[in-house]
């Protein structure tokens, strides 16, 4: 039986580049990559960076966070990337739905899906009469299924805001609620407080000048819960 010649495994080798690195300063470690420039692919989606502005951005002098730094800089405020949806066409993929940008997508999900429904259909059929020619509808299936994917993706930027719109919405009307239960809150309060007013009154009747010390209070609790109320 060999022995083990250690329990954990050893670590990776770059280690060693920051052998001499400084965390204070942050050097002694290798330079950062070289910025993408013009077009390049990130999780399988084509991006157009701009090349101007990222470099300006990236050559930049590092900087501590302090109010010294011009957040108004062009290079900071230029765009960088090019975020959108590609076409089916860049992708190679057929499109079964008009090219236009103002287009019903409700009304092409429909006829897709019933179109998908009637694939099925014969795939069934096919399946049963014809085995050997499967793979076609199979084929057509998966581009009904692909451009159905394209038309619900372009349905994300307005899910989005209506999704922020709703959030939006609880949160006014939950504070609204908080809102409403300290004014009955406050209500209870103060019906309280007049009660204990009262109370003291009545047990300082009796007593050489309490009454006057009594009354004085209870008109400048009077003023201030007025006061209160109309704000």
């Amino acid at each position: 039986m060999e022995a083990t010649a250690s329990t954990y495994p050893p670590p990776p080798p770059y280690y060693k580049l920051y052998a001499n690195y400084d965390p204070d300063s942050g050097s002694g470690g290798p330079a950062p990559p070289p910025a993408i420039t013009g077009e390049y692919v990130s999780f399988g989606a084509p991006y157009n960076s701009d090349a101007a502005g990222l470099h300006a951005l990236l050559s930049l002098p590092s900087f501590s966070f302090s109010f010294s730094f011009s957040f108004s800089s062009p290079a900071r405020s230029a765009r960088q990337t090019e975020d959108r949806l590609p076409s089916l066409e860049e992708q190679g993929v057929r499109q079964l739905f008009p090219s236009a940008k103002n287009i019903n997508t409700r009304a092409e999900l429909k006829a897709l899906g019933r179109e998908l429904g009637l694939l099925v259909l014969e795939l069934a059929d096919v399946l049963v009469e014809r085995p050997s020619q499967a793979g076609r509808c199979v084929e057509d299936i998966s581009l009904l299924f692909t451009n159905l994917h394209y038309l619900l993706n372009s349905l994300r930027p307005h899910q989005a805001r209506a999704t922020l719109a709703h959030m939006l919405k609880t949160q006014l009307e939950m504070r609204k609620l908080s809102l409403q239960g300290i004014k009955e809150q406050r209500r209870a309060v103060w019906e309280v407080l007049k009660l204990a007013v009262g109370e003291v009154e009545e047990a300082t009747q009796g007593e050489p000048g309490g009454g006057a010390s009594s009354k004085g209070d209870v008109e400048c609790m009077e003023v201030e819960g007025g006061g209160g109320s109309k704000q």
